[in-house]
C-alpha cells in the first residue's frame, strides 16, 4: 500500500512538472509573440487573471490565481516547519539517549554516523561550490527582480552562536527565520526528557502527539496538494521569468546524483579501510544489491530487512549489534540527505542571485545535520527539510521559493541516489562498530 501511494505521488509529481513546463513555456511564447502588437492587452488580462503578484499592488488589479495557489501551498508548508523541527529532533534525541540503550556500542554508533555526516557534508559542499563556480547554477534574472535579492552581510561568526540560544522560547518559535534557536530548544528538551524521564512523561506524550499531527498534515499536503502547487509555481515561473531555470535545474539534478554516487564509492570504503584495515572492495561488492534495492523502492524502511540479512549473512556482523545499529541508522543516518541539502542550497541561492560562500555552506551543513537527524518518515521528507535550512540562512525571497519548488518537484531521481548513500552508510557503520567490538566474523566478511 505504501509503495503504491509513493508511486502514485511520483506519477502525479511528474505529470505536474511536465504540465507546468509545457503550459508555462506556451504562455511565455504567446507573451513574446504578442509583445508590441494589438493583442498585448489580451495577454495583460491573462497575466492579471493567472500570474499577477497580488501583494505587489495596492488595489484589486488582478486575481493571480496561480500566484495565490502557489503561495497557499508554500504557506501551508511553512506553517509546520517550527513544530516539525521541535518535535522530530527532540524525540529523536530522547530516543537515542535512552539510558537503557546508551553504552559503548551506542556511543560508537553515533560517533561513526556523525563522522560520516561531517565528511559527506564537507565533500558535497565542496563539489556543489565547484559546480557553482563553473557557472552551471547561474540564472539571468529579470531586472525588476534584482531588488528583491537577499544578501548575507559580513558579520562576526560568534554572533550566530550567541543568537542560537534564544532569550525567549515563545518568540524563537514564532518565526521561521530563527530555526537555529528552535534546534537548540529541541536539543535541550530531548536531553532533559532523557535525564528526568519520570518527570517528563506528559511532555514527551504531548510532543509525540503533536508530531503525529504534523506528519499527518504534511502527508496530506504533499500527497494531495503538492502536485497542484508545484504545477502553478512552475507554470507561473516560466510565464513570468522565462526558461532560465531549466538548465540550472538539470545541473542540480546531475550534481546531486553524481555527488551521492561519488560519496558512496569513496567515504564508506575509505572509512572501513581506515578503521578496520579490511578489504573495502568486498564490502562494496556485497552491499551493491542493497543500494540498488533502496534506489528502486525509494524507501529505507523497505530496505531494512535486506540490509540486515546482508550484514549478518554476508558481512559477518553480529545479529545483536545489527538489530541496534541498522534501525537506528534508518532513523538518524541521513548523510545522503545532508549531501543533497548542500547541492540544493547552492543551487537555490545561486539561481536567486545570492552569493553562496563557504561560510554560508558551513552554516547550511550545521543546520542540515541537525534537522536530518530528526527527519520524519514522510514522503520527500529530506527535500521538505531543505526549506528549514533555507529559512535558517535567510533565503526567503520569491526567487528562492521558485528554486525550492523546482527542487521539491524534481526530487525523485536525485532521491534514488541519496537513499542509496543513506542505506549503505548504515551497513558501513554496522561493520565498523562490530569490528571495534571484536564480534565481526572476518572469515565470513572475506568470503
Amino acid at each position: 500500500m505504501g509503495k503504491s501511494k509513493n508511486n502514485s505521488l511520483v506519477k502525479n509529481m511528474l505529470i505536474a512538472v511536465a504540465a507546468g513546463f509545457i503550459i508555462g513555456i506556451a504562455c511565455l511564447l504567446i507573451k513574446q509573440a504578442v509583445a508590441g502588437t494589438g493583442a498585448e492587452k489580451v495577454w495583460g488580462i491573462v497575466d492579471a487573471l493567472l500570474f499577477q503578484d497580488i501583494t505587489a499592488t495596492t488595489s484589486l488589479q488582478g486575481l493571480g490565481i496561480f500566484y495565490v495557489v502557489g503561495q497557499l501551498f508554500m504557506h501551508a508548508l511553512q506553517m509546520m516547519i517550527v513544530p516539525l523541527v521541535l518535535c522530530s529532533l527532540s524525540l529523536a534525541l530522547c530516543s537515542l539517549a535512552d539510558p537503557k540503550r546508551l553504552g559503548k556500542i551506542a556511543i560508537r554508533t553515533l560517533l561513526t554516523y556523525l563522522c560520516f555526516y561531517a565528511v559527506a557534508a564537507s565533500l558535497a559542499a565542496a563539489m556543489a561550490y565547484f559546480v557553482k563556480s563553473m557557472g552551471f547554477f547561474n540564472v539571468e534574472l529579470p531586472g525588476q527582480e534584482v531588488r528583491e535579492l537577499a544578501t548575507m552581510d559580513g558579520y562576526n561568526p560568534l554572533v550566530t552562536v550567541v543568537n542560537a540560544v534564544p532569550s525567549n522560547w515563545v518568540s524563537a518559535m514564532g518565526s521561521n527565520n530563527t530555526i537555529l534557536s528552535v534546534v537548540v530548544i529541541a536539543v535541550v528538551l530531548g536531553l532533559i526528557m532523557t535525564v528526568i524521564p519520570e518527570k517528563t512523561v506528559t511532555l514527551k506524550k504531548l510532543l509525540e502527539d503533536l508530531n503525529e499531527v504534523v506528519q499527518y498534515f504534511l502527508n496530506w499536503l504533499i500527497n494531495k496538494c503538492a502536485p497542484i502547487g508545484i504545477f502553478c509555481m512552475i507554470c507561473r515561473a516560466l510565464a513570468v521569468y522565462g526558461v532560465e531555470y531549466i538548465l540550472p535545474t538539470v545541473a542540480w539534478i546531475v550534481t546531486t546524483i553524481c555527488v551521492s554516487l561519488i560519496l558512496v564509492c569513496t567515504i564508506y570504503p575509505i572509512g572501513i579501510f581506515l578503521t578496520t584495515r579490511l578489504n573495502p572492495f568486498k564490502f562494496m561488492k556485497k552491499v551493491a544489491k542493497v543500494g540498488v534495492f533502496a534506489a528502486a523502492c525509494n524507501s529505507s524502511a523497505a530496505t531494512l530487512p535486506l540490509n540486515t540479512r546482508t550484514c549478518i549473512d554476508e558481512l559477518g556482523c553480529s545479529e545483536e549489534i545489527s538489530s541496534f545499529v541498522l534501525p537506528t541508522g534508518m532513523t538518524i543516518n541521513m548523510n545522503g540527505t545532508t549531501a543533497m541539502h548542500m547541492c540544493a542550497i547552492t543551487f537555490i541561492g545561486t539561481a536567486a542571485g545570492i552569493n553562496v560562500t563557504p561560510a554560508t555552506l558551513a552554516m547550511a551543513a550545521f543546520l542540515s545535520i541537525c534537522t536530518a537527524v530528526g527527519t520524519p518518515a514522510i514522503p520527500v521528507a529530506g527535500t521538505t527539510m531543505v526549506y528549514v535550512v533555507m529559512m535558517g540562512l535567510g533565503f526567503n525571497t520569491e526567487l528562492c521559493l521558485i528554486g525550492y519548488s523546482l527542487v521539491l518537484a524534481m526530487n525523485y531521481l536525485p532521491g534514488m541516489a541519496v537513499i542509496t548513500l543513506n542505506v549503505i552508510g548504515d551497513a558501513a557503520t554496522n561493520v565498523i562498530v562490530c569490528f571495534k567490538e571484536k564480534v565481526l566474523n572476518t572469515d565470513k566478511y572475506n568470503s
